[in-house]
């Protein structure tokens, strides 16, 4: 826990955000990162962009990301990330929502904190076992509204 908060911010003290889902012709992706850019406390840094490689490649290189933050494969984002120094500290899920809970939970394990689009999973069964994850890790998990306001 100590090394992930102890990680060196980015200047301004952004927080380093990394997508999963929300390439090239996603709406909700988009809106997600329009949001982050708001306020101006997240920087995108890497992503798992789409479910095809020439897709990711294609939406990561669009946003600036660098080639090696680009990933194919979320669970290997997850534990690439938790070990790089300057690895995210958050991480934006905008997937179809049945693959929210199994998208997020190898990042709840990396102890990367989460922010998911609703709905927070398509099961209790899920949800309950997702609240016990992030419990263990201490880690935060925000579930956003985007058309509340």
């Amino acid at each position: 826990m100590a090394r992930i908060e102890s990680k060196e911010r980015l200047a301004g003290g952004r927080i380093r955000l990394g997508m999963v889902c929300g390439g090239e012709g996603a709406f909700i992706g988009a809106v997600h990162r329009i949001a982050a850019r708001i306020d101006d406390h997240y920087h995108l840094v890497a992503g798992a962009l789409s479910s095809t490689p020439k897709k990711t490649l294609r939406s990561g290189l669009a946003l600036g990301l660098d080639p090696k933050r680009i990933y194919f494969d979320y669970a290997e984002m997850a534990r690439r990330e938790r070990d790089l120094p300057d690895g995210i500290e958050a991480v934006s899920i905008v997937t179809p929502n049945h693959l929210h809970a199994p998208v997020a939970t190898p990042f709840i394990k990396a102890r990367i904190h989460v922010i998911c689009d609703k709905p927070l999973t398509t099961t209790l069964k899920e949800a309950t076992k997702l609240r016990a994850l992030v419990k263990k890790s201490g880690r935060v998990f925000v579930l956003t509204r985007n058309y509340t306001g």
